[in-house]
């Protein structure tokens, strides 16, 4: 049996989704991030010394293991049959496995850079939030945002080509590159003027498979109704 460590408002919803598209019988260990930090808490550690979420164990071989991609990868082929995943021998093929690791090694570094940024002149003491602010705001916008707004840009063309990032079909890579367009549109507009990429999250949201995965995992703050939310 599988579970999965799930932290609210984290990538660990997207393997909550990857299990309902499998229907897979799944438990769910659900932990709360910090109120003032935001951070998740310790307890996570005694499951992955990183304490990050997400990390899933399973009792068939006695695995614990993280890293959304790295998950996502052993569940396909520990339990997929074939699902969710394109011939291995297909260019389809190819583009899954590069969207699914590009999703966090190159869309969502520049992100996680805009959040902190834009926290930052926050957490300085008050004299000194005057020249944080502006060194904060001059990061954003000489390097930061140009960078966020290739990436969505990258984003908008690659759909237009195909209904979904590996293909015409619907396959496991667009589950993970569902949490950095999903923050994107919350952080950074990421739907104006982009419509491929709305029309994305409005298909996704209104998978069957993506509402369940809500209920079980309770409130998930970026299925927000800029980004296209069904209503669930």
């Amino acid at each position: 049996m599988i579970t999965v460590h799930h932290l609210d408002n984290s990538r660990s919803q997207r393997i909550l989704w990857l299990l309902e598209e499998l229907e897979l019988p799944y438990d769910i260990q659900f932990y709360k991030r910090d109120p003032k930090t935001m951070m998740a808490p310790k307890s996570l550690r005694a499951i992955h010394p990183l304490g990050k979420a997400p990390i899933i164990t399973d009792t068939n071989g006695n695995v614990t293991l993280a890293e959304s991609g790295a998950i996502i990868e052993y569940i396909i082929n520990t339990y997929g049959n074939g699902r969710l995943a394109p011939a291995c021998d297909t260019p389809e093929y190819v583009r899954f496995i590069y969207w699914l690791h590009y999703a966090e090694g190159s869309a969502m570094p520049p992100l996680l850079l805009k959040l902190i940024f834009g926290m930052l002149p926050k957490q300085v003491p008050l004299p000194i939030r005057p020249f944080a602010f502006l060194i904060a705001k001059g990061a954003q916008t000489q390097l930061i945002n140009p960078q966020v707004k290739l990436h969505m840009d990258y984003w908008e063309h690659s759909l237009s080509e195909n209904e979904w990032f590996a293909g015409n079909d619907f396959t496991a890579a667009d589950i993970q590159m569902s949490f950095p367009l999903e923050v994107a549109a919350e952080r950074a507009r990421a739907t104006k003027n982009r419509p491929q990429v709305e029309a994305f999250l409005h298909r996704i949201h209104n998978r069957p498979a993506y509402q369940r995965a809500l209920h079980r995992g309770g409130a998930y703050a970026y299925a927000t109704a800029e980004s296209g939310r069904a209503a669930s």
